[in-house]
């Protein structure tokens, strides 16, 4: 499908805020207009849209493609990662830009863009991650937001030595950043007492796979949320919390936003598809499971979803973070296993970047924990809000870029890691049916993904420069 001018026709629209049928054009990369019996001339493609959802491409705000983490790497590159993502109904990603011990924010950046630029197949941005704060830093931040479309910054108050920074640095981004109109996302764990329950554990002989769960407890979650947001209120800041999986910190949250401090956060899919009794077994294949924060309590997936009702939680990313299971898989080293036989050694993850809209779609939409306007919500008018993509991203309106997915409600679908695009050997949903399914996926009006048949590229993917965060 060449033509530079597409028509949908008759799809059910979808958005944060509408439920109508309609035809919506899209031209030059861009919705054009919206209603009903559009009229136009034989150079306009029409595809047929009756029974399906039209849905904005969904935003995934957290991933982690070619991220490095100590000696291995996450084993989707851009292109495979983004490729997995636009079959999966994405059509915008946000990865990260590390800071190293040597380099600045702009060097960050300016490195990520290289490794991106020529692979991509949806459009994309960057957080950076501030791994050391001094004046310098904090000039080149004030930088990247004003001169390179990069307004968000990811802190972590875990693993420290490697990337965990102390309250004060913390403080200080929040404060320059939230005076800038950008946000700064913290993962939020208790780093040092981690630690030294992850070093009592192995000397105790305790090694397999679980007792990255044990050693992570959801009170060390709570409490360092519980700081995060004291330090966001002394700053005056806003403050955005990645992978929100236990009660002990979502009380935190609900708390600070009842008291009107712009506390937001983010759960994942996992969190909600499973729970903490998949630990129950010393199997190395447990390594799978193993993603910081881990999986928790059933009580806990109550509490996540009420808050995903109630907007105390506004998105749902994946945190796509994948190594495989395989050592040696499409030559990647040191994966899940590099950990069979001391569990502080298994690379933290999971894939999730293709399963995320169908997953939500049928444990949410289907079961009634969640309308249809609340899902495309979660999934990609917030996240764009958020992070600066609104109303370029995240919606179905005239002017808006025309990401525009069809989505099927009626299908259904079983998931087998063999038939995903991405690189991961393994699916933490093998063998599980689940309804719904996208059927085309536009990005800006191009055609990349028609059922299983793949039209995209690489390279053809832009970088977005974000604005201000608009969610309050």
């Amino acid at each position: 499908m060449n033509s530079t001018a597409t028509l949908v026709r008759n799809g059910r629209i979808i958005t944060a805020t509408d439920d109508y049928v309609a035809d919506v054009l899209m031209r030059d990369g861009v919705i054009d207009s919206i209603g009903r019996n559009l009229q136009v001339g034989e150079d306009v493609a029409i595809v047929d849209a009756t029974g399906l959802y039209v849905l904005p491409g969904g935003v995934d705000t957290h991933v982690h493609l070619e991220n490095v983490i100590g000696p291995t790497i996450t084993c989707d590159t851009f292109a495979s990662g983004t490729k997995a993502a636009a079959f999966g109904g994405t059509t915008t990603i946000v990865d990260f830009a590390l800071q190293t011990a040597t380099d600045s924010p702009l060097g960050a950046i300016a490195r990520a863009q290289r490794s991106a630029e020529s692979q991509v197949a949806v459009d994309f941005s960057f957080h950076v991650i501030i791994t050391r704060v001094d004046e310098q830093v904090l000039q080149d931040v004030r930088y990247a937001m004003r001169h390179e479309g990069v307004t968000s910054f990811k802190m972590f108050m875990a693993y420290p030595g490697v990337m965990m920074a102390d309250d004060a640095a913390i403080f200080r981004m929040l404060r320059q950043v939230g005076a800038d109109g950008g946000m700064v996302a913290l993962h939020a764990e208790n780093g040092t007492v981690i630690d030294l329950l992850i070093k009592e554990a192995l000397e105790a002989g305790h090694t397999s796979p679980r007792y990255h769960a044990m050693t992570r407890p959801a009170i060390m979650e709570g409490e360092a949320t519980h700081r995060g947001i004291r330090l966001a209120e002394l700053a005056n800041a806003p403050i955005y919390f990645v992978h929100v999986s236990s009660n002990q910190a979502l009380k935190h949250i609900v708390t600070a936003r009842a008291e009107g401090i712009p506390v937001f956060a983010e759960t994942c899919p996992h969190y909600l598809l499973f729970d903490d009794s998949v630990y129950n077994t010393d199997d190395v294949e447990i390594a799978k499971y193993v993603m910081t924060p881990p999986l928790r309590t059933p009580d806990d997936q109550k509490h996540l979803w009420r808050a995903l009702r109630y907007d105390d939680l506004q998105v749902i990313a994946t945190d796509h973070c994948p190594f495989c299971m395989k050592e040696g898989h499409l030559g990647y080293k040191l994966q899940k296993m590099r950990g069979k036989d001391d569990f502080s050694l298994i690379p933290n993850g999971a894939p999730g970047i293709e399963t995320r809209l169908v997953s939500l779609f049928d444990i949410g939409v289907m079961q009634g924990k969640l309308s249809l306007n609340r899902f495309v919500e979660l999934t990609s008018t917030t996240p764009a809000k958020l992070f600066g993509l609104f109303p370029k991203k995240g919606t179905i309106a005239v002017g808006s870029d025309a990401d525009v997915v069809l989505f099927d409600p009626a299908a259904s679908q079983t998931i087998y890691a063999k038939d995903l695009h991405g690189n991961c050997d393994y699916t933490l949903l093998e063998g599980r049916t689940l309804r719904g399914q996208v059927e085309k996926v536009f990005l800006r009006g191009t055609l990349i993904v028609d059922g299983k048949q793949w039209l995209g590229r690489e390279g053809m993917g832009r970088f977005v420069p974000r604005g201000e965060v608009r969610a309050f």
